[in-house]
C-alpha cells in the first residue's frame, strides 16, 4: 500500500502526502506498526516514581499500540521500564500502582525482581533448561528529559539524537524542576487523522488566518521561522513589542532575539511547547484512521506568567486548531483531491514530517 510513497526532498518541487494517508484503514494499520511501534513516547511523569519499590502499570499508546508496561524503581535508585506480561502464560503482572518488594503474577505465582529478573516459580522443579533469559520480563530503554519518562518498543532512532535540539535550547531552564498543573492539563478527542493534526501544528502559515487574536496578536509573523533536525524540528516565535519574552543566557542559540515561545516537534507525534511560564507537552495519540486523542500536560515553572504572552490561552488556540483540522479531514476524503504543494517559506515543517513519515512507511526508500 505504501511501498512507493515518496516526497521529493526539494520542497520547491515536492507534492504533499496523498490524501489516502489521512483516512485509509490499511495505511493506518501500517502506520501503527512501522511508525508508532518504533517511536519514542512519553509514558509518565518522573515525579510519580520516586521511592524504591514503587511500581506504575501503564499502557503504551492506549487505543492503538496497547502495549502493557510497568515502571519500577529498584533499591539502587534505578528506574526500569518492563513488559507487564508474565512470561509463563501471558497474564498481566502488575494490576495497580503501589509499593512492593517483588512482582508476583496472581495466575500461577511466578515472581520477578523489580528489574524484571525472574526470581521463582512454583511446580517447575522438573522443567529442563529453566529458568533462562526468556523467563525474565523484557526490559525497554527508559530515558528522562525534564519532567518526563520516555520509552520505545523498538526505537528507530537514538533518544539523544531525538531530544538534542530541545536540550540545546531549553535545558538552561532546568525543566526537570517544572511541576505538573492538573488544572491546566486536559485531553481532547478530535474526529480527524493524527497526521492532519501534526500538519497543522508544524507550520505558522495559518496563524494570521486561524489565530489572528490568540497568537497573531502576540507573535511577530514576519520573523516566525522553522529549524529542521534529523528527527525533530522547532518553530521559533518572536514576541511582538510589549509581549513577554525569555531572558536568554549568553551563548544561547537565539541570543539577541525576543523569544516568546519555542514549539518543538519530535517525530512522529510529541510536541513540547516552551513558554516563559513553563512547558505545554502535547502528545498526539492515534485512535483510528479518523480519530485522535491529544493529551495536553502543563508543567509550570512560574505560575505568575501563565496569563501572559503566546502561552496564555491554550484552550482557545486548541479550539481554533480543532475546527480547521476537522474541516481539512472532511476535505481530504474528497474524490477530487489528492495532493497539494508546499510553501517553501512557510511549510518546511510539514515537508520535513512528510519525508520522515514516507521513509518510515517505505522501507526501500533510503533517501536522506
Amino acid at each position: 500500500m505504501t511501498e512507493h510513497l515518496k516526497i521529493d526532498k526539494d520542497i520547491r518541487r515536492a507534492r504533499t502526502l496523498p490524501s489516502r494517508i489521512y483516512h485509509d484503514a490499511a495505511i493506518y494499520a501500517e502506520v501503527k506498526e512501522r511508525v508508532f511501534a518504533r517511536s519514542w513516547q512519553p509514558v509518565a511523569d518522573v515525579a510519580r516514581l520516586k521511592a524504591p519499590g514503587h511500581v506504575i502499570p501503564l499502557t503504551l499508546l492506549d487505543g492503538s499500540i496497547d502495549e502493557p508496561l510497568v515502571l519500577t524503581r529498584t533499591d539502587d535508585g534505578e528506574a526500569h521500564c518492563l513488559s507487564n506480561v508474565c512470561t509463563h502464560r501471558g497474564t498481566i503482572v502488575v494490576e495497580g500502582e503501589g509499593h512492593v518488594a517483588t512482582l508476583r503474577c496472581r495466575y500461577h505465582g511466578r515472581r520477578f525482581d523489580l528489574d524484571g529478573c525472574m526470581r521463582s516459580m512454583p511446580e517447575f522443579d522438573d522443567v529442563e533448561g529453566f529458568p533462562s533469559p526468556s523467563d525474565d520480563l523484557p526490559a525497554l530503554p527508559l530515558h528522562e528529559w525534564g519532567p518526563l519518562f520516555f520509552t520505545a518498543l523498538d526505537p528507530m532512532c537514538d533518544f539523544e539524537a531525538l531530544i538534542r535540539p530541545v536540550r540545546e535550547r531549553v535545558d538552561w531552564l532546568h525543566p526537570d524542576r517544572f511541576v505538573l498543573s492538573e488544572t491546566h492539563s486536559a485531553d481532547y478527542l478530535i474526529p480527524a487523522n493524527w497526521a492532519l493534526y501534526c500538519d497543522n501544528y508544524l507550520e505558522g502559515f495559518h496563524v494570521p488566518y486561524v489565530h489572528p487574536v490568540s497568537l497573531g496578536g502576540k507573535l511577530d509573523y514576519d520573523t516566525y521561522r522553522t529549524e529542521l533536525f534529523e528527527w525533530a524540528n522547532v518553530q521559533i516565535g518572536v514576541a511582538k513589542e510589549g509581549e513577554p519574552a525569555f531572558d536568554l543566557p549568553a551563548g544561547h542559540p537565539d541570543e539577541g532575539s525576543r523569544i516568546a515561545a519555542w514549539y518543538f516537534w519530535l517525530f512522529p507525534n510529541v510536541m513540547l511547547n516552551v513558554y516563559p511560564w513553563g512547558i505545554s507537552a502535547n502528545v498526539v495519540q492515534p485512535l483510528g484512521p479518523t480519530r485522535t486523542r491529544v493529551l495536553f500536560r502543563s508543567y509550570v515553572s512560574d505560575a505568575s506568567k501563565m496569563g501572559e504572552g503566546a502561552g496564555s490561552d491554550l484552550h482557545r488556540v486548541e479550539m481554533e486548531d480543532e475546527e480547521i483540522v476537522e474541516s481539512a479531514q472532511r476535505g481530504v476524503k474528497s474524490r477530487l483531491y489528492d495532493r497539494g504543494r508546499y510553501s517553501p517559506l512557510r511549510e518546511q515543517g510539514p515537508h520535513h514530517f512528510h519525508r520522515l513519515l514516507a521513509r518510515a512507511l517505505s522501507p526501500t526508500d533510503t533517501s536522506p
